[in-house]
């Protein structure tokens, strides 16, 4: 029988509109107020027909969940905090914006830190976040070198995102950096060139060392050599881009294209060959990392970039948090697929058939001399 029929009126809210329970949810939806929560809060192993139930019940009443009941009945506080040494944002911003679209179907707030690369000010939130009751916090970088873990036998569960922790019982989500390098020289060697280069930044860099080794496996597997013998290392800026082009076409001359460590870095290699009178992307074509929106757009032409991915990060490690607060918490590094933005620095080629051998791209290339 329907709670109100029973005489079991519902409290006013503001505005003489009735105030619906938990309890009302689970009368009406014939199930316990435990069942419920779970139903409305996505936990538990429920009968699809149960929580359908659940749900439209509770929309037919208009049921508004009061955040503190909602806690005290979970055992949670539906929060998790999000520490990010990235101050400028341009990494952090996407992972927190993935992270929050994951944690928002759960309804899980996000408490943003930040740390500022200051070990000190880190901890102070920390212990800030586990003094609000957060139910876990994610470490947000912008390098994924291994650094340490920012605390020992915390009572909540954290994971790293862009951030790797030494602990490796800690869960570190990643993007696939040397995915990346490989997928910008499949695409080259696709568009026909042969004859391909590669600036990063400082070899210290885990990132430049990966993106330089998925480069490297790339061209060994397309039979080619690194255009000018090595990988140029040396800083993330456009300064280095320019610098590093002139290096790079003094010892191989015939260089047709070259990938870069980053798009700043590739702003600088654009400028450079546009001064030494080679077009782009007609005689050189050109790869960037990062798909940095202010770099790649403005480059002249628009720039071809690998995106790692950083919303994905962010889901990925919202939602193994989430699983994590659950009692799933494996440890580990887990890496997202890096996407291929293709613009015009590499257009106006030859297009290249995944079928061809590299003497039918050779042939090909001979051809158009």
């Amino acid at each position: 029988m329907d709670p109100v029929q029973r005489g079991r009126e519902a409290p006013l809210k503001e505005g003489g509109k009735r105030r619906w329970t938990i309890t009302d949810v689970a009368e009406r939806a014939g199930v316990s107020v435990g069942t419920a929560s779970k139903a409305l809060n996505g936990r538990g192993k429920l009968r699809a027909e149960t929580r359908a139930r659940v749900f439209r019940v509770a929309e037919d009443l208009g049921f508004e969940a009061n955040a503190l009941a909602r806690s005290l009945l979970a055992g949670r506080s539906f929060t998790v905090g999000l520490i990010t040494t990235d101050s400028f944002g341009r990494f952090s911003i996407p992972i927190m914006m993935g992270a929050e679209d994951a944690l928002g179907e759960g309804q899980v707030s996000v408490f943003l830190c930040d740390g500022r690369d200051d070990p000190e000010r880190e901890q102070r939130y920390m212990r800030t976040l586990l003094s609000r009751r957060v139910d876990g916090i994610i470490v947000a970088a912008r390098r994924v070198d291994p650094r340490p873990p920012i605390g020992a036998r915390l009572p909540v569960p954290v994971v790293y995102a862009m951030a790797q922790s030494q602990d490796r019982q800690d869960l570190s989500v990643l993007p696939d950096d040397e995915g990346g390098g490989h997928l910008a020289i499949e695409h080259l060697v696709r568009q026909g060139r042969l004859c391909i280069g590669h600036v990063s930044g400082p070899e210290r860099f885990e990132a430049a060392r990966r993106r330089a080794s998925g480069a490297q496996k790339a061209l060994f597997a397309a039979g080619l050599a690194i255009a000018g013998g090595e990988v140029l290392f040396g800083g993330w800026s456009e300064t280095w881009g320019r610098d590093a082009t002139q290096r790079l076409l003094d010892r191989e001359p015939a260089t047709n294209a070259i990938f870069c460590g980053s798009d700043q870095i590739a702003r600088g290699v654009a400028d450079a060959l546009r001064e030494l009178g080679r077009h782009v992307p007609d005689d050189v074509a050109l790869v960037g990392f990062d798909n940095w929106d202010v770099m790649a757009s403005a480059c002249r032409p628009p720039l071809t970039t690998i995106d790692p991915n950083l919303n994905e990060v962010g889901r990925v490690a919202a939602r193994e948090l989430l699983a994590a607060i659950e009692g799933n918490a494996p440890g580990g590094v887990r890496t997202v697929a890096c996407k291929l933005v293709v613009r015009e620095s590499t257009g106006g080629t030859v297009q290249v058939s995944p079928g061809l051998s590299v003497a039918s791209l050779r042939s090909t290339k001979r051809s158009r001399r």
